[in-house]
């Protein structure tokens, strides 16, 4: 019971910190100056949840902050069992406040040229759903999607994806016309480039090495309270200038995480042992061992 308490006083300090919702509410404005701005008066679409909701919006007139709301439920009830609390709660603070935004902020369309809002619709938007990963959550389930059909499909999350936004770009051609689907598509690039380039790198998978002065209590809350594999390479720590000679063995501790983890983690592992030496790996690919999310631990 102390273990989970002390999980939870971590998870809760996590979402609480202002710098955290600070992170959640910029993406979200930036993600709603996008959609209002530039996007949906064009009608251009993004991927995703996003472009599903503004496709449904054009086609049939529904309200469009209710249906991001409905579409994204049931992912970020799948992202709290496959991910954790804290991305759940950060994701539905998200998703509130974008639907919040769409429903009550008045945005003038900011340009008419086409190809500037295509461009700039998408940098936008694509830095608002960075900035919220780099938070810990998302603002579109789409990514979840991809978590829970890879074993079944044996398809990467990057085709899980493309498939999925292959066909909303298909509609938008059938529905909206050929011309806004190829720009939608563009949009979707634009964002796609700018997120990458937020959150430094779309790598699905992180190899997170781990040197700590307290190696049993970090190995416990991995294994027991986080449910990841660790592997543990035993090494030395020292040899410091000025003491060169002075030498100690110690465990180096490896685990495998998604970069919507990687924040969590350190932050958490930082309680246990302000001082320990935490450092990254982006990997591309990872098999086997103790999956969960999008992560493989050895």
């Amino acid at each position: 019971m102390h273990s989970k308490h002390r999980s939870d006083v971590i998870e809760w300090n996590r979402i609480l910190n202002p710098r955290t919702l600070l992170s959640v509410l910029a993406g979200t404005g930036l993600a709603v100056l996008a959609m209002k701005g530039f996007m949906i008066p064009n009608k251009f679409l993004d991927g995703g949840i996003t472009g599903i909701s503004i496709l449904l919006h054009e086609i049939f007139h529904w309200n469009i902050s209710v249906l991001v709301i409905l579409f994204n439920i049931p992912f970020i009830y799948l992202g709290y069992l496959r991910i954790g609390k804290t991305f759940a709660v950060l994701t539905v603070i998200a998703v509130l406040l974008l639907a919040l935004g769409l429903q009550f902020v008045h945005i003038e369309p900011v340009t008419s040229d086409r190809l500037l809002i295509a461009f700039f619709g998408g940098i936008i938007i694509g830095s608002g759903i960075g900035v919220v990963i780099r938070a810990g959550g998302v603002i579109d389930g789409a990514e979840v999607i991809a978590v829970f059909t890879k074993r079944r499909t044996g398809l990467s999350n990057t085709e899980i994806i493309m498939i999925l936004n292959t066909f909303i770009f298909s509609c938008a051609a059938l529905y909206l016309g050929l011309e806004t689907a190829m720009y939608s598509i563009i949009t979707y690039f634009a964002a796609t480039k700018a997120t990458e380039y937020v959150v430094d790198g779309i790598e699905e998978f992180t190899a997170m090495n781990i040197v700590s002065s307290k190696p049993e209590e970090v190995k416990y809350f991995l294994v027991n309270e986080m449910s990841k594999g660790i592997t543990v390479y035993k090494g030395e720590r020292g040899y410091l200038p000025g003491s060169y000679e002075i030498k100690t063995d110690t465990d180096i501790i490896v685990t495998v995480v998604t970069r919507l983890e990687i924040r969590q983690m350190r932050d958490a592992i930082m309680e246990i042992d302000p001082k320990a030496f935490i450092f990254v790996q982006r990997i591309t690919e990872a098999s086997g061992g103790v999956l969960k999310a999008k992560s493989a631990a050895h």
